[in-house]
């Protein structure tokens, strides 16, 4: 990619976020009121000042749309995307995106990968070949439902629980359009199933690394699915922020970026309650993160079981949004130096 050609990429992204961030704007001030002209002034002179940019501004005026003020240290979406991701991260996020290497990477983590199917082919959870009669046998000798989840599936799609009654490996084949793992189906803390039974909540943990490899978790919030969602969907999820310390959920939760205090279905409140076994989640993505040092930043979907533990679902390199933890709690991200690396002599196209 020519220098010209990078540019004229990140014209047209920006372009995309602003309109995404305007959009979310709308949304928050149809309860907030319009964000003070102050605030969106103060935006404007920290994207170009400290971000070097005024077209990273839009995300910012949601951020002070939010919190109804203005904090130094906040890192916008594209800011994220543009200037982050390739420093932090560079061709190794994408590892997230192969599930069968969790095992390899996190080794004294038990994941709750079962197989997978890779090129066409069916493997064990050690990664050696399945002969096509045996799949079924193999897969579900233990269990009654798994779920079946495409490599670098987003926002809930690509994924599908499959019963053992009415498994049926050519039927499979027919309908697997990539590859993708088989995992275990998590029965999860009746904590989460007071909110919705029907799906298993995800608690989202963000945790960054520094440039000593010293590792930290810095936002939490847990995603509620709907009734009728089997799994949890982002078009239709409630997330809801929390204290990174305690793990107590904030009174407030969001769907589609709209206030609500209590679940829509269930009509549980949000209020005064508190994650079981945070602690445990927290400390299992620090001892995964710590294996990998060298990825700046990364987003863990965990779960807490019935029986208290923590599972982890999957973990998300690349496409780990921090936009939704950096307007409900945030900055999170500060003393990283995140907001100084475009000044630094970075070129990810050729010349």
């Amino acid at each position: 990619m020519t220098n010209i050609e990078y540019k004229i990429k990140w014209h047209f992204k920006h372009k995309r976020s602003k309109k995404r961030a305007l959009k979310i704007l709308k949304t928050i001030e149809s309860y907030r009121g319009k964000t003070n002209l102050k605030l969106i002034k103060q935006s404007n002179e920290y994207a170009k000042e400290a971000l070097g940019d005024k077209r990273y501004a839009p995300w910012i005026y949601v951020y002070c749309a939010m919190q109804n003020r203005f904090k130094e240290g906040w890192i916008p979406d594209d800011y994220y995307k543009k200037e982050v991701v390739p420093r932090q991260k560079g061709d190794y996020g994408s590892l997230a995106d192969r599930n069968f290497v969790a095992p390899l990477l996190f080794k004294t983590v038990d994941t709750l990968n079962v197989g997978y199917f890779l090129n066409g082919m069916f493997c064990t959870s050690e990664n050696k070949i399945l002969p096509f009669d045996k799949v079924k046998s193999y897969l579900f000798e233990e269990y009654d439902k798994l779920v079946y989840k495409l490599e670098n599936s987003k926002q809930g799609k690509g994924v599908f629980v499959l019963e053992k009654n009415s498994f049926n490996t050519t039927n499979f084949l027919s309908k697997a359009s990539g590859n993708g793992v088989f995992q275990k189906f998590i029965k999860q803390h009746d904590f989460f199933s007071q909110f919705t039974a029907n799906s298993v909540a995800t608690i989202r943990i963000t945790t960054a690394s520094d440039k000593k490899g010293l590792v930290s978790t810095r936002a939490a919030y847990v995603r509620f699915g709907r009734e009728k969602d089997r799994h949890i969907l982002s078009n239709s999820a409630i997330s809801v922020p929390m204290d990174i310390n305690t793990g107590e959920l904030n009174a407030v939760g969001y769907m589609k970026w709209k206030e609500l205090k209590m679940h829509p279905d269930s009509k549980i409140s949000f209020k005064d309650k508190v994650i079981p076994n945070f602690g445990k989640c927290k400390s299992k993505v620090l001892e995964m993160h710590g294996s990998i040092p060298f990825m700046g930043c990364i987003g863990w979907d965990m779960a807490v079981d019935k029986f208290g533990e923590a599972q982890l679902i999957e973990w998300n390199g690349n496409n780990n949004g921090i936009k939704f933890s950096e307007a409900t709690t945030g900055p999170c991200f500060k003393g990283l130096g995140w907001e100084k690396l475009w000044k630094e002599n970075y070129h990810p196209h050729k010349d």
